[in-house]
């Protein structure tokens, strides 16, 4: 390979695989090294049929495209190696172009693609929904403040029992009043002042906040990668979402109190488009996990959506913002959830070099 093929195969985002004429991994990239979880030196040479386990006939399937020299899809399959369990993917096989008999093996997990469109649709409902309600808080709060105003004026000459009518109006407006400043926390949100940090800093800074106050009957397990290189944020944001998603974490379990876990990891194959048309890489994970009773089903997929709780009296905002924070920082979101696992994902971009080189 010339230098910019080599290039090109080390940055592609999906596993990438290069096949000779004995069905033998002749290379593969750091993207399926990864997935693999193995290196290439422990692949190259080996039988691909030893070495990945598809659910699919891909004896056949090499043997087809090598006969009719075209490409080859294969959507919803189970894939995995003698490192790592199988994950649903879709499968692409494709001839290389002057090498006769050698076959380029792509594999797109497809739980990365679904996490990206949840996402991406959990934001844009987030916005619009937002919009509309910072339109609204403002004339709301105009009339509710004259009806706090009179219902006191009015207690002045009532008897205790119809005080607490009163009490009552006054009360319930106060927290609606609450509730829409939590809305218009949207709208003046200020753009995010980015620099290179480390996310382990603002980690440990939400840890500890949490273990003080909130979180205090809870256990907190920090399961860092200490090679993780620096991500490009606003530290005060981003630490307004790990603070959201603990406190989201112990609510969901309850007095009795559960674990945490703050977990961090690279990888390399997460990429979105970013709003100037470039795709960019989203390598550095945070996952918040806890061992509460999960999501209910019927909020799972619209759990960012504003509004969408499954507490009592809970506003359905504080993870519709932990989405408008990241995805202003070009990352994005997403959660799996079962019983006694539910696990928020954050994937965030590097810092860039001159970022670096100026801390």
């Amino acid at each position: 390979m010339t230098a910019l093929h080599d290039t090109l195969w080390a940055s592609l985002p999906m596993p990438a695989i290069l096949v000779d004429t004995d069905d033998a991994i002749a290379d593969l990239n750091p993207a399926a090294e990864l997935f693999l979880n193995i290196s290439a030196r422990g692949l190259r040479g080996t039988s691909v049929y030893d070495r990945i386990q598809i659910e699919a006939p891909i004896k056949e399937s090499f043997a087809r495209v090598r006969r009719d020299h075209g490409a080859l899809s294969i959507s919803n399959v189970d894939v995995g190696g003698r490192q790592r369990p199988p994950v649903q993917c879709n499968v692409q096989l494709a001839p290389l172009i002057g090498r006769p008999g050698h076959i380029l093996l792509l594999i797109e997990p497809r739980q990365i693609a679904d996490r990206l469109g949840r996402a991406h649709s959990a934001k844009s409902s987030a916005r619009s929904a937002i919009g509309m309600a910072e339109m609204l808080a403002h004339e709301i709060k105009n009339p509710l403040a004259g009806i706090t105003g009179a219902a006191q004026l009015l207690s002045m000459n009532l008897s205790r029992a119809d005080q607490e009518m009163t009490d009552l109006i006054v009360m319930e407006s106060r927290r609606i009043v609450a509730l829409l400043d939590q809305v218009e926390q949207f709208g003046n949100l200020r753009p995010p002042v980015r620099r290179a940090v480390n996310v382990h800093d603002i980690l440990d800074r939400a840890r500890k906040s949490a273990l003080i106050g909130f979180s205090g009957h809870m256990k907190i397990i920090e399961d860092y990668d200490p090679s993780l290189p620096l991500t490009f944020v606003d530290a005060d944001q981003i630490l307004q979402v790990f603070q959201n998603l603990i406190r989201n974490a112990t609510e969901a379990a309850g007095p009795a109190g559960g674990i945490i876990r703050l977990r961090t990891f690279y990888d390399v194959s997460l990429r979105l488009l970013r709003k100037d048309g470039v795709n960019g890489a989203l390598p550095l994970q945070v996952e918040i996990i806890d061992d509460g009773p999960g999501l209910p089903p019927e909020l799972a997929q619209n759990v960012f959506e504003p509004f969408v709780s499954g507490r009592v009296n809970g506003t359905g905002l504080g993870l519709a913002l932990v989405s408008k924070i990241v995805s202003d920082h070009e990352g994005w979101v997403s959660v799996e959830s079962a019983p006694g696992r539910t696990a928020f994902r954050l994937s965030l971009p590097l810092a860039p070099k001159n970022e670096i080189h100026e801390i």
